[in-house]
């Protein structure tokens, strides 16, 4: 998709705090960003006034529309698009529609259990590797009993296939935390679009955290989540059950995260898996707002996208993180 704004941009330098698309606030400070110019403006012209006042919270939403076959909607401009939060409609300050370096952490099970499937992660993450772009940048969480960091950020996808190729499968399966660990990494990403891809096959059954921990963690980050899970078709016994229960623990992280969940019912579905999400990383609107709620509450506000269509059009469908929380005095 290529870069475009819907008009020109001047840059002002000033401090306001920002809230990703996907949570955790930060501050810029003194800071270049930039910011829409009135139509109409001409090259020479001395840069406009912006309406964006100092101290402001800027909230900028990224979202993925597809239609009713999943395939990615391109074109849509800035009145296609409307924003509420809690209830309140906010006016849309910012859109850009554009394909965005991207920093990626790599969460993959190397447990025993992923033995018989280990040729098919590693076509996988190959496979994912192929939609990157020269500017995105990658780190590599694995886990086995525990959750460790073979490769930090920038990371090259050469690096990240010679790991994969040595690697062994062993162990037991520390997902949860490995996710925790994925997140806490993400925090020394370069690009402001930071995105967690986790691969596992199984349950959990060696992690100090819990579900509802690393969820809230999610949810209170600026990353999204995407995860493949490898489920079997028929419960047998406990550890399936087991499987079955961390397949709907990834699921509710993808959710919080903003991503989505992806089941595969056979390793042989991975790589086409992770092409496919590899996809969806390089389609997004941007969209920025400053929430008419001015208050620095640390509270969570839930954020409701909709897309305008005229009567007869076909249904669209926006994907997005369904709120964050408020920066806190």
């Amino acid at each position: 998709m290529q870069g475009r704004h819907d008009h020109p941009v001047s840059h002002v330098c000033f401090r306001l705090a920002i809230i990703g698309a996907f949570g955790a606030p930060f501050v810029l400070c003194q800071n270049t960003i930039a910011l829409p110019r009135p139509h109409g403006s001409g090259a020479n012209d001395s840069p406009a006034r912006s309406d964006f006042r100092v101290d402001s919270t800027v909230v900028l939403i990224q979202a993925e529309v597809t239609d009713a076959r999943g395939r990615f909607v391109t074109g849509l401009q800035r009145e296609d698009f409307q924003i509420f939060e809690d209830k309140v409609e906010q006016q849309v300050r910012y859109f850009s529609a554009e394909e965005p370096p991207v920093s990626i952490g790599l969460v993959l099970d190397f447990s025993s259990s992923m033995a018989s499937k280990f040729t098919r992660l590693r076509e996988a993450v190959a496979e994912f590797l192929k939609t990157a772009n020269p500017q995105d940048e990658f780190c590599l969480v694995e886990f086995r009993d525990r959750a460790e960091v073979s490769l930090r950020f920038p990371a090259l996808p050469d690096s990240i296939q010679t790991r994969l190729a040595l690697a062994q499968p062993r162990g037991h399966t520390a997902l949860l935390d490995a996710v925790e660990l994925g997140l806490r990494q993400m925090r020394n990403a370069r690009n402001p679009r930071r995105a967690l891809l986790i691969v596992s096959d199984g349950g959990d059954n060696h992690s100090r955290l819990t579900t509802l921990e690393v969820e809230k963690r999610a949810r209170e980050s600026d990353v999204e989540i995407y995860a493949i899970g490898i489920e079997r078709r028929i419960l047998i016994d406990l550890a399936d059950s087991e499987a079955s229960m961390e397949s709907s623990a990834l699921r509710e992280l993808s959710r919080q995260g903003g991503g989505e969940y992806y089941a595969a019912v056979s390793s042989r579905d991975l790589p086409s898996i992770a092409e496919q999400i590899g996809r969806e990383l390089r389609h997004e609107y941007v969209l920025g707002y400053i929430p008419a709620n001015p208050a620095h509450d640390g509270k969570y506000r839930r954020v409701q996208l909709k897309i305008q269509r005229s009567p007869g059009s076909p249904r669209l469908w926006a994907r997005w993180k369904r709120g964050y929380y408020a920066p806190a005095e």
